[in-house]
């Protein structure tokens, strides 16, 4: 037999390749199975039955009943449901700015490369990790109780401390603060932005003669607009689904000045147990994320830069 020609040994090596491409492709397949069927089945599959019970009267204890849309027009009926938009709406105006503005501020003094550094911007990212628990929001609702730790400095320097908690013009601020508070992951996201801003332009700048604050607002923030962008989308998602702090602070009063909109599904859901109901808030929240996450993409053309 003769030697194989360079035709067959260019065929074999083909085979094989075409042997190994199929075998990582079945592999790589083999890894998403798992989060494709997860995909599919907790999420997909989980809002669309959300979607069916939405149109249904179910409580868990019998079968769901067809009952078209009258879950979204009792909604659109029921006073408390317009009460926690707004409730949500004030607290998302007012903390999703308030945090990003911290978190800008403090990044900007931690944006130094000076000894010890790191270990100030990790103490101060700790809130973060640990401040949308409960542990968290019970030692917050000691900290601003009538005869807490806030009114006792107040009361030590002669100023009357109101009742934070209990007072529906001072409630939402608390839980505003709260928020504010948990501004280590903007901080840390902001920090790496600063390390992406090239230094040239900080050099021509100067030559130039432009002060630090002019640099700041003409050469800072455009450089950090995508990063601003992007913690102003997920901050207002976040902020529309907060719940934790607020059950666990105030359980939406006093006099419902508080009444989230998730908590107002939770208490439909899992106190009065109006599952058809509560399905149809959700789909409303999903849609009021989208509408604001939407604008917020829309009017990001005329103050978002992408370019140096």
């Amino acid at each position: 037999m003769g030697l194989p020609t360079d035709a067959v040994v260019a065929s074999r090596h083909t085979k094989r390749r075409a042997s190994w491409s199929s075998r990582s492709g079945l592999a790589a397949y083999g890894f998403l199975t798992p989060w494709m069927l997860g995909m599919l089945l907790m999420t997909l599959g989980a809002m669309l039955f959300t979607i069916y019970l939405a149109f249904t009267n179910y409580d868990l204890l019998s079968q769901p009943r067809w009952i078209g849309a009258l879950n979204f027009h009792q909604i659109l009926q029921d006073p408390n449901f317009w009460t926690s938009i707004r409730v949500t709406f004030i607290y998302v105006v007012i903390s999703v700015p308030a945090r990003l503005i911290a978190s800008l501020l403090v990044a900007t003094l931690l944006n130094k490369e000076v000894r010890g550094i790191g270990i100030y911007r990790a103490l101060i990212y700790l809130p973060s990790l640990i401040g949308g628990s409960i542990g968290i929001s019970i030692g917050w609702k000691k900290l601003f109780d009538a005869a807490g730790p806030i009114n006792s400095v107040l009361k030590a320097v002669g100023l009357h401390g109101p009742v934070w908690l209990g007072n529906p013009r001072t409630a939402i601020l608390v839980i505003v603060l709260l928020s504010v508070w948990q501004f280590g992951s903007e901080m840390v996201i902001f920090l790496a932005g600063f390390k992406q801003i090239p230094g040239y332009l900080y050099e021509s700048a100067t030559i130039d003669g432009a002060s630090a604050v002019r640099q700041y607002f003409h050469i800072t923030l455009p450089m950090l607009s995508p990063i601003i962008f992007f913690n102003l989308v997920m901050g207002t998602i976040s902020s529309f689904m907060t719940f934790t702090q607020v059950y666990v602070l105030t359980d939406g009063g006093p006099m419902n000045s508080t009444l989230f909109y998730v908590l107002y599904l939770y208490e439909q859901a899992f106190q009065y147990y109006h599952m058809g109901y509560a399905a149809a808030l959700s789909i409303i929240l999903l849609i009021m994320i989208a509408v604001c996450t939407g604008f917020l993409f829309l009017t990001s053309r005329f103050w978002v830069k992408y370019d140096v």
